[in-house]
Formats: structure tokens, C-alpha cells, sequence
């Protein structure tokens, strides 16, 4: 297992849409345990392929309350099938430097997917599992969080990391 890079805005790939796992082979399962490792370093609460540079439809999470033992859920080629209510919660983003938002959700979803050994599996989640799983899902389509805000906001988050970046680049020159 290894900690890999988290890729941030505005690197292409994370606007890429994921492609389907046709094969769970040995490099599908170390790049599952790799999120798993970077997940929990960041530290997070859920990350898709994509954000460590590799656009496949896997995701991991633990929504796993800070006192309880931990529960790592994987899942490759995840589809929501069915969602019901609202919630609007608080997001970030590990591929988003610094950019939390107030993001409507649905309030329960239920996700089919197969976990890491190929074996297929629905899981019906409510509250901030709910939202995490649509967080994930969304980047394997592409979609970051600031595509989920409006426009002025995000045109504000991005002149604020280009400066950011600029005096990143400055100092490294």
C-alpha cells in the first residue's frame, strides 16, 4: 500500500468521466488499497479514482463516526438507482484547495456497484454516507463541487486560487 498524490483543480483528469472496471485484477485491488491509505492520510471521508490520477469508476469511503472502529466501503462501477429527499450539507473536497460549500443532496440513496472481490452489491445509505457516495460519484463523471455552486461563487473560488498558484509558481522559480 501506498499514499498516492491527490490530484487538485484545475488538473484535467478530474473532469474526465471514469471508465467502467472490466477487470479486477491485482492492479485494481492495490489502487484500492492505495485510496484507502491516501483516504485516511488526508484525511478524508471518501475519494475516487480520479482524484489520485486514474480515471476508473472505483470509489472508496468510511462515513465512520470519529469514535466508532472504522468501515471502509469500496466500490467499482457504482450507479445510483434510486434517491429520495433533500438534505443540504457542508462539502469539501480533497481535490479543491480550500473551498468548502452549503451543497443540496438527496437525503438517502442506493447505490449498486460490485465490491472488490467482483461480487455485486446495493447499499442504501441516508445522511452524510448518502451525500459522501454522491460526492464520489460525481467525480467519476466528471463533476466537481464547484460545479454545484453558482457562478459567482465559483468564479471567486477560482480567481482566489489562481492567485494561490501564482505565488506557489513564484516561489518554486
Amino acid at each position: 500500500m501506498a499514499i498516492r498524490d491527490i490530484i487538485t483543480y484545475p488538473h484535467p483528469v478530474l473532469r474526465q468521466v471514469a471508465e467502467s472496471v472490466t477487470n479486477l485484477d491485482g492492479k485494481i485491488q492495490a489502487l484500492i488499497d492505495d485510496m484507502a491509505e491516501t483516504m485516511y492520510s488526508a484525511p478524508g471521508v471518501g475519494l475516487a479514482a480520479n482524484q489520485v490520477g486514474v480515471p476508473v469508476q472505483v470509489i472508496v469511503m468510511d462515513a465512520s463516526e470519529k469514535d466508532r472502529p472504522r468501515e471502509l466501503i469500496a466500490v467499482i462501477n457504482p450507479l445510483i438507482v434510486a434517491c429520495e429527499g433533500k438534505i443540504v450539507n457542508e462539502e469539501g473536497c480533497l481535490s479543491l484547495i480550500d473551498f468548502r460549500a452549503d451543497i443540496g443532496r438527496y437525503k438517502r440513496v442506493t447505490v449498486k456497484g460490485l465490491d472488490r472481490n467482483g461480487t455485486p452489491i446495493e447499499l442504501d445509505k441516508e445522511g452524510l454516507p448518502a451525500v459522501v457516495l454522491q460526492h464520489e460519484i460525481d467525480h467519476l463523471n466528471g463533476i466537481l463541487l464547484i460545479d454545484r455552486v453558482s457562478r459567482l461563487k465559483r468564479e471567486l473560488y477560482i480567481r482566489r486560487l489562481k492567485k494561490v498558484l501564482m505565488k506557489q509558481a513564484s516561489r518554486t522559480r
